[in-house]
């Protein structure tokens, strides 16, 4: 009987954490930006959700921001620039999508001219991305990484937990 008892009072608290590690493995985590490269739309420390699977479902954006693995023990969160199919370039602090001029209103800094020839490929290919940091003149990315690769991609960060100053989403 007492068995019995300590079951029925067990079995909700391991359904719980069930629950929670299930979705967090694969439909939602927690990530923290670590460094400058996203200033000005993210802050060092800030805490945010990141969409594990919605990505997949739905399709990645230009503009959208995402978090990925470099196989080398780190993950960067970066906004996407370049989808599979285009080019890329920026000329003069300009950001030329397929030659044609498209506002960045995310970029901070200056840009200095870049196109993917300096990355040696002429057209991003399928399951790639050109992303970089918002902070142009302090970010490590595809201007130094090259593409990403679709499969390297953890997630797309959705919103902002902390600071709750920052609180909402990140497509502000």
């Amino acid at each position: 009987m007492k068995i019995k008892r300590i079951l029925k009072e067990i079995i909700p608290y391991l359904l719980i954490i069930i629950t929670v590690v299930l979705v967090r493995t694969f439909l939602y985590t927690t990530i923290r930006v670590n460094g400058e490269s996203m200033a000005e739309t993210l802050s060092n420390g800030e805490l945010m959700i990141l969409d594990k699977i919605g990505f997949n479902t739905k399709g990645l954006k230009r503009f959208d921001i995402i978090v990925f693995d470099t196989k080398v023990d780190r993950k960067l969160i970066k906004r996407v620039i370049g989808l599979p199919g285009e080019t890329v370039e920026y000329k003069d602090d300009n950001l030329y999508i397929n030659g044609k001029l498209l506002e960045d209103k995310y970029g901070y800094g200056y840009t200095f001219d870049f196109d993917l020839s300096d990355i040696d490929v002429d057209k991003i290919p399928n399951n790639y991305y050109f992303v970089m940091g918002d902070n142009r003149e302090n970010s490590i990315d595809s201007r130094v990484l090259g593409l990403i690769k679709k499969d390297d991609i953890m997630g797309k960060a959705i919103f902002t937990v902390f600071p709750f100053k920052d609180f909402g989403s990140v497509n502000k």
